[in-house]
């Protein structure tokens, strides 16, 4: 069976409800009311935790012109530089203590994907329950050692990563102390089309890596969470604003509440949908049984008179003789006169 890893009081994994995390990154605009607004919007969209970055401009790149630094490729922020766009994107970090007791006296987790080592110790004061590492920062060997170091439950997404990344992210996330630790099926495209989101990776990274999996989803669609439970993914972790007519650096990809809401509803039905390996007949389906067919008379039969394929037939509902029995029946005389409408029966056979 697929571990299982703990965050705060929530156990994640196999036959668990999945763990909602729903990802403020940039979407608060600068603005700490409205990133409260944001968390308490998660909470009544039915999120169980609430996700912030860790960074500053200087602790996730440098100031620079130069092309390597410059946006490109079909993003929603080409043209920009690096520098430029996570000035913008980054939540203060004076604001992180007090976003953690909001979400607190809201009953939710909240947790940070940091961005280097001093982000690391931060969120140690913090005392975050938990650490994200972002797809981008998979190939960071020295940020994954420090995050797992501090012992905390670590969930690694694993967008554009190849099977040796992963390999060696988990690898030396182990080595270093980390215990419990989950992966993230992601496509790190902003939006990410459906198409490219290949989830049926879930089931085969759940039985390669014997870890909890879960999936980062950056696509519009409430339906691909949807899917990827249905295939066994224990989290989804997907961006939520207020508005995206509020422009900014993640809105386009991001769900507002009343969708999240609606995502999340979709996945608790399609949990208890799952169930479980069955066969036979649901506590809601024994009314339904008699509706099946079974063997009745459809023609007044006299006394002596053979059974045929005309006066008996396979019919609903349910209340005759096996439809199994036909053969055996054709043939045979009734023991008493029969009137059509009578579910067939033992008993009104003639023994001779």
């Amino acid at each position: 069976m697929t571990a299982q890893i703990t965050i705060g009081h929530r156990r994640i994994g196999a036959r668990e409800p999945a763990y909602v995390i729903a990802e403020l990154s940039a979407n608060h605009n600068q603005d700490y009311e409205h990133a409260v607004r944001i968390i308490h919007a998660a909470k009544e969209a039915g999120a169980d935790a609430v996700k912030l970055q860790t960074y500053t401009p200087d602790t996730i790149t440098i100031r620079s012109d130069r092309e390597y630094f410059k946006i490109g490729g079909g993003t929603p922020w080409d043209g920009r530089t690096l520098y430029d766009l996570y000035g913008d994107a980054s939540t203060p970090w004076k604001w992180q203590p007090k976003l953690k007791r909001v979400a607190d006296e809201l009953r939710m987790d909240l947790f940070s994907s940091p961005f280097d080592a001093t982000a690391v110790d931060f969120l140690e004061k913090m005392k975050v329950r938990a650490y994200k590492l972002a797809s981008f920062e998979l190939v960071d060997i020295p940020l994954i050692r420090r995050m797992a170091a501090t012992g905390k439950p670590l969930i690694i997404s694993t967008g554009m990563a190849i099977l040796e990344e992963i390999d060696e992210a988990l690898a030396v996330a182990r080595a270093a102390g980390a215990t419990q630790i989950a992966l993230l099926k992601c496509t790190s495209a902003y939006p990410a089309p459906p198409d490219e989101m290949n989830l049926r990776t879930i089931a085969e990274m759940v039985r390669r890596y014997k870890v909890p999996v879960g999936l980062s989803d950056h696509s519009m669609s409430i339906a691909v969470p949807v899917a990827a439970v249905a295939l066994g993914a224990s989290i989804i972790e997907k961006h939520i604003t207020l508005s995206r007519s509020e422009k900014g650096p993640d809105s386009a990809f991001s769900l507002e509440p009343d969708e999240f809401k609606s995502m999340v509803e979709a996945v608790r039905v399609a949990e208890r949908a799952l169930g479980q390996v069955h066969f036979g007949i649901s506590a809601h389906e024994e009314s339904s049984r008699v509706f099946r067919r079974s063997l009745f008379v459809v023609q007044d039969v006299k006394s002596g008179e053979v059974f045929t394929d005309e006066n008996v037939r396979s019919i609903r509902p349910g209340h005759g003789l096996h439809t199994r029995y036909l053969p055996q029946i054709l043939g045979k005389r009734a023991a008493r006169d029969v009137e059509r409408g009578t579910p067939l029966s033992w008993d009104l056979l003639n023994a001779h």
